[in-house]
């Protein structure tokens, strides 16, 4: 049954709204979400929509997830970080589009559930505390994805960049916010904005009190 859920989800919600590479797909093929959600909810695990996960934090919506790890443009020798690993499920994608993953958890008791999870995952290596810091230990990344709404993108976390390094993060206000794009280009920094999202709060010094 999940199996042909998730292909549903692929093809309805992710190919059918413009994302198409290859790679991308076959990672959402491949992770079972339904892994990543509290067991009364699976069944309900390839809907359209995020979901809660306890401790006040959600397991974001598939295209909402999908089209973050797409405007990282991994080849898949990069190293990656994820602000807010939460279910883990974000981490599981990445790990199926670059070398290596390091993900950084707030919450102590969703970090070590993740921990869990991911285990099956070799190239993810999570860690626990202050996200909007990053993970200096294993900077410079290829690709930051935070997966929390910052009030704007923590200088900390753009330093952390290598030249040529996105960093993807929802800025805005708690309630709304913009998915911007952030590349670094040597000393500099430029950004876009992409669509309008809805994310919980950024915890941390880089993020909301």
């Amino acid at each position: 049954m999940f199996e042909t859920l998730r292909k549903q989800m692929v093809e309805k919600q992710i190919r059918a709204r413009g994302l198409t590479a290859p790679q991308l797909l076959a990672a959402f093929e491949s992770v079972p979400r339904h892994c990543f959600v509290p067991d009364e909810d699976r069944s309900a695990a390839y809907g359209d929509n995020p979901m809660p996960i306890g401790f006040g934090q959600t397991i974001s919506q598939p295209y909402v997830v999908a089209l973050m790890t797409d405007l990282l443009q991994l080849r898949g020798d990069e190293i990656v970080l994820e602000v807010g690993t939460g279910s883990g499920y974000q981490a599981a994608i990445l790990s199926r589009l670059a070398k290596e993953v390091h993900t950084i958890e707030f919450i102590p008791q969703l970090a070590e559930r993740a921990r869990k999870l991911l285990q099956d995952y070799p190239n993810v290596f999570c860690h626990v505390g202050d996200g909007s810091l990053g993970w200096p230990d294993a900077a410079p990344y290829d690709g930051i994805i935070v997966t929390a709404a910052a009030p704007k993108a923590p200088q900390t976390l753009l330093d952390q960049l290598k030249d040529g390094g996105r960093l993807v993060i929802p800025v805005g206000m708690t309630q709304f916010q913009f998915l911007e794009v952030w590349t670094r280009r040597e000393a500099e920094f430029e950004y876009e904005r992409n669509v309008n999202v809805a994310f919980v709060p950024l915890r941390g010094q880089g993020g909301w009190n």
